[in-house]
């Protein structure tokens, strides 16, 4: 019953919780409907309040959009809702979830208000495919008699033909043509009228003071146009920058504390990653060698790998080691994070390890020797890649 109301959020009886899904679902965003149904049955079994799960859901939808507006490609998102599953401590429920956002990096980041704000004072939205929603959004923020857009149009403030009148060439500046390819789609040049046709090219002043212009307009977008005396690039900044800034309130960050963020990274490895590669007293000579070539192969499987030098291996990761490097004195001793059932090697270089005491992660360990043995132990490798890339 819990997923009839992701795909029909009608039948959600809580009216905030109800406005959440309809969100949910105009961003597309299946791909977060399993971790969604986790934490509903978990709300339902009183693991987490109806404030947090509202606060998930509003982290859920902002994480969507924030990256669509940074343009971060989306085809790990699945990996990603997979592994926040994983992450949640359900006795600090909305805190777990906050910080395993927070640890997302690369391209599974969660844009912070810096890296948003600028992207979406500057993004395309009129050609952006969700903008009948960004539009709904800003102009709806916390209305409680919400407004149709799709009862409106959106409106160029600055018009769109190339062959602008002397009025708003005068008024734009002798780069107008800059200025007019730069602005012309960004939000700060956006709003929505009833009165398109009306409006259509006409001088500033004009759509701002004729009948159902700016000033007359009910619409809460056009209330910053209402005493505005010029339509310029400084105007549109100043307005993009308004708009940005009420952007970030509604599609919110997940906001925790650096120390919480520490703690968490803390229980989760050994140690920070407070090395660098020098650390190592055999990375030299032929380890050197043999470490440099694997190096940059291990990198290669993904650009979300991580290397975090440790006091007594070499960590390679994505959201957990899969790969540990050990420096030897004529060799390299690799731990793969995996069962020594699990690992597929016909030459039988693996060793079983699982009761041995050994540095590193995992029950497979083995010796890389020579350059020859390269693609190999790449093989190896990326059986326990694989294994865990599977998992996020």
């Amino acid at each position: 019953m819990i997923y009839v109301r992701f795909v029909f959020p009608r039948y959600e009886e809580d009216t905030q919780i109800k406005a959440l899904l309809a969100d949910i679902k105009a961003l597309k965003m299946e791909v977060a409907y399993p971790f969604l149904l986790e934490v509903f049955l978990d709300y339902e079994s009183g693991f987490l309040s109806r404030e947090e799960l509202i606060e998930i859901l509003r982290l859920v939808e902002s994480y969507v959009f924030r990256r669509a507006i940074v343009g971060i490609p989306t085809n790990s998102m699945n990996k990603t809702f997979a592994n926040l599953s994983r992450s949640i401590k359900k006795d600090r429920y909305l805190e777990s979830v906050k910080v395993a956002f927070r640890m997302l990096d690369s391209y599974r980041r969660f844009p912070d208000d810096e890296e948003f704000m600028f992207e979406f004072v500057l993004k395309d939205v009129y050609n952006f495919r969700n903008r009948s929603y960004l539009l709904r959004k800003l102009e709806n923020h916390n209305r409680k008699e919400p407004v149709n857009i799709e009862e409106w149009t959106i409106e160029h403030i600055m018009p769109q033909n190339e062959n602008l009148s002397n009025e708003w060439r005068e008024m734009l500046g002798e780069n107008w043509q800059e200025v007019q390819s730069r602005y012309l789609h960004t939000i700060g040049n956006l709003t929505l009228t009833g009165y398109n046709p009306e409006l259509s090219d006409r001088p500033f002043y004009v759509k701002r003071d004729m009948e159902g212009g700016f000033r007359d307009s009910p619409i809460r977008l056009n209330k910053g146009l209402r005493e505005l005396e010029l339509w310029n690039e400084q105007s549109i900044e100043a307005r993009a920058w308004d708009l940005a800034d009420l952007a970030k309130q509604i599609w919110i960050f997940a906001s925790v504390s650096s120390e919480t963020i520490k703690a968490y990274r803390s229980s989760d490895d050994d140690e920070p990653a407070e090395y660098g590669l020098d650390h190592y007293e055999y990375l030299e000579g032929h380890s050197r060698v043999l470490f440099d070539a694997l190096r940059k192969h291990i990198f290669n499987l993904d650009p979300g790998v991580r290397e975090e030098p440790k006091k007594l291996y070499i960590a390679y990761k994505t959201t957990t080691n899969f790969v540990d490097i050990v420096p030897q004195r004529s060799r390299l001793r690799l731990s793969l994070n995996m069962h020594f059932d699990e690992i597929h090697d016909p030459r039988g270089m693996c060793r079983d390890v699982s009761n041995l005491g050994r540095w590193g992660n995992g029950d497979v360990e083995i010796g890389f020797e020579s350059l020859d043995q390269l693609d190999y132990i790449m093989y190896l490798i990326k059986q326990s890649f694989d294994l865990h890339d599977d998992d996020l």
